[in-house]
């Protein structure tokens, strides 16, 4: 967790105007829809025949990636209600725990968000295979176009010295086409491998520590006594706000203790045994690239870091047209 308060109270009423400003300035574009979708398509007619599918699903990822950043922050714009309506309620029972119950959704959300941030990181791996495509389609162009050309030779002049250079050249297209093919097959091996371990990684992260939390918000709703009352009759005085501040405590211990459970960190299926191929990072480093500067946890009871400023998703990724 990324220096999270007790209460996600104190700082939002603050920040709320400038939050939802700066998301509105993040999604701004002054080309327009129209034009933006204009160039959009027309991107994606001028694509190599080779590259045409996997640009599609690069650019389908993309608008996946914008949903779970969406999603984060209206994870996070709920936290914030819930926790502003309980102090509302005039009730300590109801205004103690829906803060607390704020501050397990917000985290909820900055999850999400990493997790977003990580499907980014797939979706540029995915963008080095389809880069080799676009770079190996003028190959195989060019080899098919002189070995058609020395077909039409071959039918209307079968003993015309032009297709002996033409014979040359093809030769000499083919080995520049074969270097490329086995550039392409092993470029698109390995980074299809990378791309879809880190999204699986990420995904079993997100949903452990979202598990993680889920149970320890669950142990907070239980502080709150929903016993009826007969009119006219006083509730109990609400005496669980210390333990309210330690179930927070204990999420964010379990946070930092969360590890890649070992079985995903070994691949049997390969040579060498190791889950990363040559040149690829580990899944803590990865982690920690989604997170740097800690673990990826932070604290709960410390500071106000990023509850202050809600969950950064679409600022923190450069968006791209028909990319």
């Amino acid at each position: 967790m990324m220096n999270r308060a007790l209460s996600i109270r104190s700082s939002n009423r603050s920040s709320g105007a400038s939050t939802h400003s700066h998301g509105s300035n993040s999604t701004h574009n002054p080309l327009g829809p129209a034009r933006r979708n204009f160039l959009s398509s027309l991107r994606g007619t001028t694509q190599p025949e080779l590259s045409k599918r996997l640009y599609r699903l690069i650019k389908s990822a993309n608008n996946l990636i914008s949903a779970h950043e969406t999603a984060a922050k209206e994870r996070v714009s709920i936290a914030t209600q819930l926790s502003e309506w309980g102090e509302q309620t005039a009730d300590e029972a109801i205004s103690d725990v829906s803060d607390k119950v704020g501050v397990i959704l917000s985290e909820m959300g900055e999850q999400e968000d990493t997790y977003a941030h990580a499907l980014d990181d797939s979706r540029g791996t995915l963008k080095t295979i389809r880069n080799t495509e676009k770079s190996v389609q003028p190959s195989r162009d060019g080899r098919n176009r002189i070995a058609d050309e020395i077909a039409k030779v071959k039918a209307k002049e079968p003993q015309s010295t032009k297709l002996v250079v033409l014979e040359q050249e093809l030769v000499r297209a083919e080995a520049e086409n074969l270097v490329a093919e086995a550039q392409l097959t092993n470029i698109t091996r390995q980074k299809l491998k990378e791309a879809y371990q880190a999204e699986f990684i990420a995904t079993v992260e997100r949903a452990e520590k979202q598990i993680i939390l889920a149970r320890h918000g669950l142990r907070l709703l239980q502080l709150l006594d929903d016993t009826p009352v007969v009119p006219g009759n006083a509730r109990p005085r609400y005496e669980n706000a210390s333990q309210a501040r330690q179930i927070l405590n204990d999420a964010e211990d379990d946070l930092k203790d969360w590890r890649l459970p070992d079985v995903l960190l070994s691949n049997e299926g390969s040579e060498d045994g190791n889950f990363t191929t040559a040149g690829e990072s580990t899944p803590t480093q990865v982690q920690r690239r989604r997170n740097p500067g800690s673990p990826g946890r932070g604290s709960l009871a410390s500071g106000t870091g990023t509850m202050n400023g809600g969950v950064g998703g679409a600022e923190g990724r450069t968006t791209e047209i028909g990319t």
